[in-house]
């Protein structure tokens, strides 16, 4: 499970780096890495868009986890 959640961050931290690069700089970096493969930039699209999800859900479960405690 620690490798699924591993996955979900590095592909969390991409997204952000993306959409980043986006804002400052109007470059797409996963469209530029995957130009002649629109499926898989789309693919990668949708991990991201999943990963950030799983980023958000986990982290109001670990939050109410640590009120729970206090």
């Amino acid at each position: 499970m620690k490798v699924l959640w591993w996955i979900v961050l590095v592909l969390t931290v991409v997204g952000a780096l993306n959409w980043g690069l986006v804002g400052l700089f109007e470059f797409d970096l996963v469209a530029y890495l995957f130009s002649d493969m629109m499926t898989v930039a789309k693919v990668v699209y949708v991990l991201v868009g999943v990963s950030g999800l799983l980023t958000l859900i986990l982290s109001v479960m670990h939050g109410k986890k640590c009120n729970a405690e206090m």
